[in-house]
Formats: C-alpha cells, sequence, structure tokens
C-alpha cells in the first residue's frame, strides 16, 4: 500500500468522523457553523502540517539513500582492504605457527616412542 494512499484515507476517515460528530450532537444553528468554521480552520492547520512532516520525512529519506548509495560501498572497500592488510600482516606468523605446532608434534611422537621404549625395557618379562 502506498503511504499516500494510507494518507489520504486517514484524513477522509477522520474528516467524515468529525463532521458526524458536529452535525449529531443537539445545537442551534449558529452554533453550529461556528463549531464547522473552527473545525475546519483546525483540520486545515493540521493537513497542512502533515504535508510539511511528509515533505520532510522525503527529503530526510533522499539524503538518506545518497548517502548509503555513496558511504556503503566506500565502507565496504575500506572493510575489504583492511582484512586484506591484516590477512597479509598475519601470514608471517601463521607460517611460524604451523612450522611450530609441527616440530611440538614431531617431539611428541619421538618422546611418545621412547617411553614405550622404556617401558618395554623396563617389563618383567625382560628381568
Amino acid at each position: 500500500m502506498k503511504a499516500s494512499t494510507f494518507f489520504v484515507g486517514l484524513v477522509s476517515g477522520v474528516v467524515a468522523g468529525s463532521a458526524a460528530v458536529l452535525f449529531s450532537t443537539p445545537q442551534s444553528g449558529s452554533d453550529l457553523r461556528s463549531n464547522v468554521k473552527t473545525a475546519s480552520s483546525d483540520w486545515k492547520e493540521k493537513l497542512s502540517e502533515v504535508k510539511f512532516q511528509i515533505s520532510d520525512l522525503k527529503q530526510s529519506i533522499a539524503g538518506l539513500t545518497k548517502t548509503a548509495k555513496t558511504d556503503v560501498p566506500q565502507t565496504i572497500n575500506e572493510l575489504k582492504q583492511s582484512v586484506q592488510q591484516w590477512q597479509s600482516e598475519t601470514a608471517p606468523i601463521q607460517e611460524s605457527l604451523q612450522n611450530e605446532i609441527a616440530s611440538i608434534q614431531l617431539a611428541m611422537e619421538e618422546l611418545e616412542k621412547s617411553i614405550a621404549k622404556h617401558q618395554k625395557d623396563s617389563s618383567p618379562a625382560n628381568s
């Protein structure tokens, strides 16, 4: 549903409701005319205010859209560059850590072999 259709329906409903209240209350003709004039001027002011707010909202949305079109791609590019820089800076550290992990694994394997050999040599069957 379009916003303009919604607002037209809303304003029409409010005007119809106000008119129904004005005409259904018991009052003299001059009082009724006075109340209709007052209500009419009040509604004109409120309608003018709503139009101004809608115009302001449209301008804000247009400004946000323009900002989003320029700022979002720029921010994405900056993030990509930051990630690429981080990856290039951490690549040597990552390689170094992988080498250290490999040497620790090798040392653990040698230690396990050594312990297994020592247990085999120390077993009661060999005594």
